[in-house]
């Protein structure tokens, strides 16, 4: 059963679904039968995520013979960004909304995945602009401009701490077909490390909220850590059952080859 975890519905397995249906949904609006986006060279162009953010999750409530209903948009925001919104539900209940912001790249003529830049698909529908940095394209943008100084309350300039946790992404299991490290792999490294800083708590714990913010990628080989800059405990939150506490917590991964930051990931969980 890949859909579900220890503790509910699979985050990974959830991720991997949705950024499926966003690749498809993507090959929909441009009328195409199954993706097939390529460049004025012929080479292949791909979407890659910049930010995606799970909200009000409530998958430690899923179980097994559960239905998943997903409902699912996709609409243009900019040139090259879309934004897809994926509401959550059994039976009827929802458990969550996923908001995933993609671009579309290519590499550049050397390969690698240090040298993608943007590219713009022509044939789109014209972009619908989001409001501001209240809207998931927005804060993302802001974030990669350096104009942010908190987010869910963490202040941006805060160095890495410990403990620092090193990770070999493994190529048959961390990337996907197109060669990147797959987006769903960096929420997976989070976790991982959490376990070493948090395990007395990471074992019950279940994801209300998670913002990733993308910021490079890796080549088959290379390695990065995955930092922890600060965390926090509270009391249950909003529609948190009453008694229930949370861990919140901000890590940063970074590329070791050259010590460059590749995301920054926010996370809420509720304790068991």
């Amino acid at each position: 059963m890949p859909q579900l975890s220890l503790q509910g519905l699979s985050e990974t397995w959830l991720l991997k679904q949705l950024g499926h249906q966003h690749w498809m949904m993507l090959a929909n609006l441009a009328g195409q039968k199954a993706p097939s986006f390529i460049d004025e060279r012929g080479d292949p162009v791909y979407a890659a995520f910049c930010a995606i953010s799970i909200q009000d999750g409530d998958f430690g409530s899923a179980r097994e013979n559960d239905e998943l209903m997903v409902r699912s948009r996709l609409r243009r925001v900019t040139q090259t960004q879309m934004l897809s919104r994926h509401r959550l539900l059994v039976a009827g209940r929802p458990i969550g909304q996923v908001e995933m912001v993609s671009v579309f790249v290519r590499r550049g003529l050397t390969g690698g995945n240090h040298t993608v830049s943007r590219f713009v698909v022509p044939g789109l529908p014209k972009p619908e602009p989001y409001r501001g940095r209240e809207d998931l394209p927005g804060r993302a943008a802001a974030m990669r401009a350096g104009h942010l100084k908190e987010h869910m309350g963490f202040a941006l300039d805060r160095p890495i701490g410990t403990p620092v946790v090193p990770i070999d992404p493994c190529p048959a299991q961390d990337f996907n077909g197109a060669g990147f490290l797959y987006f769903s792999s960096f929420a997976s490294f989070v976790d991982r490390a959490e376990w070493q800083f948090a395990r007395d708590c990471a074992q019950t714990a279940t994801t209300v909220r998670r913002d990733i913010f993308f910021a490079g990628n890796l080549d088959p080989g290379e390695t990065l850590t995955v930092g922890l800059v600060d965390q926090r405990y509270a009391q249950g939150l909003g529609d948190l059952k009453p008694g229930s506490q949370t861990l919140s917590h901000h890590c940063r991964l970074v590329r070791t080859g050259d010590n460059q930051p590749i995301a920054e990931v926010f996370t809420i969980r509720q304790i068991s």
